[in-house]
């Protein structure tokens, strides 16, 4: 395997799912370790990652900023909470100081999106018909990261 193949790999990976830069550089050193090849090649090709995300980036088919952006909506409409999103973008190599401005700029546009999300989370857990006592109700929203404020005001 030379560097055109990992990019090609690199590039199909892209078309089918969307990544950060971070996430793509692990997934990426996950093929070569996978190689049957020697450990030159493979610390060849292991180099050879920072010119492919420099390519890539160029091309406009890897930007953390978008990736952030389009996962804070998309988890918010999934019913998650700010910290499931903060975490799972921290996770993912996103940086906290973007992550922080992409929310600012997403709650802006959506005033209480924590809020509908909470009751979508509710919905989907079965929580506002279900027989289990108040506490754990609030358990439940507390460990998927809503603040009490929030789990109160579904609850009630």
């Amino acid at each position: 395997m030379d560097e055109k193949k990992l990019l090609k790999y690199a590039v199909d990976y892209l078309s089918k799912y969307d990544s950060s830069k971070q996430n793509l550089v692990n997934i990426l050193k996950r093929k070569i370790f996978r190689l049957k090849v020697s450990g030159v090649n493979k610390k060849i090709l292991i180099d050879s990652i920072e010119k492919i995300l420099l390519k890539l980036e160029e091309n406009k088919l890897i930007n953390d900023e978008s990736y952030s952006i389009s996962k804070i909506s998309l988890l918010s409409k999934a019913g998650r909470s700010k910290n499931f999103i903060i975490n799972y973008l921290i996770k993912k190599g996103i940086n906290k100081f973007e992550i922080q401005n992409n929310l600012k700029a997403f709650e802006e546009n959506n005033n209480s999106w924590e809020l509908n999300s909470a009751k979508l989370f509710a919905r989907k857990k079965r929580l506002l018909e279900s027989n289990e006592s108040y506490e754990k109700k609030l358990s439940k929203l507390a460990r998927a990261g809503f603040s009490y404020d929030i789990c109160k005001k579904i609850l009630n």
